[in-house]
Protein backbone atom coordinates (compact mmCIF):
# COMPACT_ATOMS: atom_id res chain seq x y z
CA UNK A 1 0.00 0.00 0.00
CA UNK A 2 1.04 3.27 -0.88
CA UNK A 3 1.79 6.42 1.63
CA UNK A 4 -0.01 9.02 -0.67
CA UNK A 5 -3.58 6.77 -0.06
CA UNK A 6 -2.85 6.91 3.52
CA UNK A 7 -4.72 9.19 5.54
CA UNK A 8 -4.58 9.66 9.46
CA UNK A 9 -7.51 11.15 11.32
CA UNK A 10 -7.09 12.48 14.60
CA UNK A 11 -10.08 11.78 17.02
CA UNK A 12 -11.36 12.76 20.69
CA UNK A 13 -14.03 13.12 22.80
CA UNK A 14 -13.86 16.27 24.48
CA UNK A 15 -15.81 18.46 26.90
CA UNK A 16 -17.49 21.46 25.31
CA UNK A 17 -14.55 23.69 26.89
CA UNK A 18 -11.87 21.31 24.95
CA UNK A 19 -10.23 18.75 27.68
CA UNK A 20 -10.39 15.57 27.10
CA UNK A 21 -9.73 14.47 30.81
CA UNK A 22 -10.56 16.20 34.11
CA UNK A 23 -8.53 16.50 36.69
CA UNK A 24 -6.28 12.77 37.66
CA UNK A 25 -7.28 11.32 34.59
CA UNK A 26 -11.24 11.73 35.29
CA UNK A 27 -13.51 10.29 32.35
CA UNK A 28 -16.21 10.02 33.97
CA UNK A 29 -18.17 12.84 32.98
CA UNK A 30 -18.17 11.16 29.04
CA UNK A 31 -21.17 8.97 30.82
CA UNK A 32 -23.33 12.13 30.81
CA UNK A 33 -27.28 12.18 31.43
CA UNK A 34 -28.10 14.46 28.99
CA UNK A 35 -30.99 14.19 25.74
CA UNK A 36 -31.35 15.73 22.63
CA UNK A 37 -34.45 15.21 20.77
CA UNK A 38 -33.11 15.98 17.25
CA UNK A 39 -30.22 13.49 17.48
CA UNK A 40 -30.21 10.86 15.56
CA UNK A 41 -31.44 7.50 17.04
CA UNK A 42 -29.68 5.35 18.54
CA UNK A 43 -30.39 2.52 15.70
CA UNK A 44 -28.44 4.87 13.23
CA UNK A 45 -25.79 5.98 15.81
CA UNK A 46 -24.97 2.14 16.42
CA UNK A 47 -25.08 1.39 12.28
CA UNK A 48 -22.54 4.41 11.80
CA UNK A 49 -20.42 3.97 14.70
CA UNK A 50 -19.99 -0.01 13.51
CA UNK A 51 -19.30 1.14 9.96
CA UNK A 52 -16.75 3.23 11.29
CA UNK A 53 -15.24 0.88 13.37
CA UNK A 54 -15.02 -1.26 10.50
CA UNK A 55 -12.87 0.74 8.31
CA UNK A 56 -10.66 1.66 10.60
CA UNK A 57 -6.88 -0.10 9.49
CA UNK A 58 -5.10 0.66 12.76
CA UNK A 59 -4.81 3.09 15.95
CA UNK A 60 -2.37 5.02 16.75
CA UNK A 61 -2.06 5.86 20.63
CA UNK A 62 0.46 7.24 22.77
CA UNK A 63 1.80 5.05 26.19
CA UNK A 64 -1.18 6.69 28.80
CA UNK A 65 -3.94 6.04 25.86
CA UNK A 66 -2.82 2.52 25.73
CA UNK A 67 -2.79 2.03 29.74
CA UNK A 68 -6.12 3.36 29.82
CA UNK A 69 -7.01 1.14 27.32
CA UNK A 70 -5.91 -2.18 29.08
CA UNK A 71 -7.34 -0.75 32.19
CA UNK A 72 -10.69 -0.31 30.86
CA UNK A 73 -11.11 -3.54 28.73
CA UNK A 74 -9.31 -2.73 25.58
CA UNK A 75 -11.85 -1.59 23.05
CA UNK A 76 -9.59 -2.01 19.79
CA UNK A 77 -10.36 -5.39 19.65
CA UNK A 78 -7.94 -7.57 17.22
CA UNK A 79 -7.08 -4.22 15.21
CA UNK A 80 -3.44 -3.20 14.76
CA UNK A 81 -2.39 -0.69 17.64
CA UNK A 82 0.90 1.53 16.88
CA UNK A 83 1.97 2.73 21.20
CA UNK A 84 4.25 5.27 20.56
CA UNK A 85 6.33 5.98 24.08
CA UNK A 86 9.83 6.59 25.22
CA UNK A 87 8.86 4.05 28.03
CA UNK A 88 9.70 0.44 27.88
CA UNK A 89 6.06 -0.88 27.70
CA UNK A 90 5.22 -4.59 27.10
CA UNK A 91 2.06 -6.90 25.93
CA UNK A 92 1.48 -10.29 24.67
CA UNK A 93 -1.55 -9.31 22.29
CA UNK A 94 0.09 -9.48 18.44
CA UNK A 95 -1.80 -6.65 17.39
CA UNK A 96 0.02 -4.63 19.74
CA UNK A 97 3.37 -2.90 18.11
CA UNK A 98 5.65 -0.56 20.84
CA UNK A 99 7.03 2.38 18.61
CA UNK A 100 10.02 4.47 19.20
CA UNK A 101 12.03 7.37 18.13
CA UNK A 102 10.55 10.27 15.61
CA UNK A 103 7.10 9.73 14.83
CA UNK A 104 7.70 11.21 11.54
CA UNK A 105 10.20 8.43 10.54
CA UNK A 106 8.01 5.46 11.88
CA UNK A 107 4.97 6.77 10.78
CA UNK A 108 6.39 6.88 7.14
CA UNK A 109 8.31 3.42 7.56
CA UNK A 110 6.11 1.14 9.57
CA UNK A 111 2.61 2.53 9.39
CA UNK A 112 1.77 3.92 6.32
CA UNK A 113 3.13 1.51 3.94
CA UNK A 114 0.74 -1.18 5.81
CA UNK A 115 -2.30 0.68 6.52
CA UNK A 116 -4.67 3.02 4.42
CA UNK A 117 -6.99 4.52 7.78
CA UNK A 118 -5.01 5.34 10.51
CA UNK A 119 -6.79 7.03 13.55
CA UNK A 120 -4.76 8.51 15.96
CA UNK A 121 -7.18 7.86 19.07
CA UNK A 122 -4.67 9.75 21.78
CA UNK A 123 -3.03 11.49 23.55
CA UNK A 124 -2.92 15.22 23.77
CA UNK A 125 0.95 15.38 23.30
CA UNK A 126 1.20 13.26 20.63
CA UNK A 127 -2.09 14.41 18.15
CA UNK A 128 -0.28 18.04 18.94
CA UNK A 129 3.60 16.46 17.90
CA UNK A 130 1.06 14.67 14.47
CA UNK A 131 -0.49 18.45 13.71
CA UNK A 132 2.57 20.46 14.47
CA UNK A 133 4.17 18.11 11.69
CA UNK A 134 1.30 18.21 9.49
CA UNK A 135 0.98 14.58 9.80
CA UNK A 136 -2.71 14.60 10.30
CA UNK A 137 -5.27 14.54 7.32
CA UNK A 138 -8.48 15.39 9.39
CA UNK A 139 -9.54 15.86 12.66
CA UNK A 140 -12.86 14.44 14.10
CA UNK A 141 -13.96 15.55 17.51
CA UNK A 142 -16.55 14.72 19.13
CA UNK A 143 -17.66 17.23 21.68
CA UNK A 144 -19.93 15.92 24.92
CA UNK A 145 -22.32 18.51 26.68
CA UNK A 146 -20.40 18.72 29.85
CA UNK A 147 -17.90 22.05 30.81
CA UNK A 148 -15.03 20.69 32.90
CA UNK A 149 -13.24 23.81 33.84
CA UNK A 150 -9.52 22.44 33.48
CA UNK A 151 -7.78 18.69 33.22
CA UNK A 152 -5.93 17.90 30.20
CA UNK A 153 -6.37 19.96 26.82
CA UNK A 154 -7.08 18.63 23.34
CA UNK A 155 -5.26 21.27 21.84
CA UNK A 156 -2.38 22.78 23.75
CA UNK A 157 -0.53 25.72 22.63
CA UNK A 158 -0.38 24.19 18.93
CA UNK A 159 2.07 27.14 17.64
CA UNK A 160 0.75 26.55 14.15
CA UNK A 161 -2.41 28.03 12.09
CA UNK A 162 -4.35 25.59 9.75
CA UNK A 163 -7.43 26.04 7.58
CA UNK A 164 -9.73 23.73 7.95
CA UNK A 165 -12.63 22.42 5.73
CA UNK A 166 -16.19 20.78 7.91
CA UNK A 167 -16.57 17.43 6.36
CA UNK A 168 -19.68 16.47 8.36
CA UNK A 169 -21.66 17.28 11.39
CA UNK A 170 -23.72 14.45 13.16
CA UNK A 171 -25.45 15.55 16.56
CA UNK A 172 -26.30 12.80 18.94
CA UNK A 173 -29.49 11.77 21.46
CA UNK A 174 -26.97 11.82 24.30
CA UNK A 175 -26.12 15.48 23.12
CA UNK A 176 -22.83 14.56 22.03
CA UNK A 177 -21.78 16.62 18.82
CA UNK A 178 -19.41 15.08 16.29
CA UNK A 179 -17.23 17.53 14.09
CA UNK A 180 -15.68 15.86 11.14
CA UNK A 181 -12.92 18.22 9.47
CA UNK A 182 -10.06 17.79 6.64
CA UNK A 183 -6.60 19.62 7.82
CA UNK A 184 -6.18 21.54 4.60
CA UNK A 185 -2.14 21.72 3.82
Amino acid sequence: MSEQSSKVIVHMVASLDGFIEGENGDISWLETPDSYEKGISDEESEKLSNEVLASIDCYVVGSRTYEMAVKLGWPYGDTPIYVFSSRALSDERESVHFCKGDIEKVLGAEVKPQHKNIWLVGGSVLVKDFIERKLADEICITFAPYLLGKGTPFFDQLGIENTLHLKDVIAFKNGFVELWYEIKK
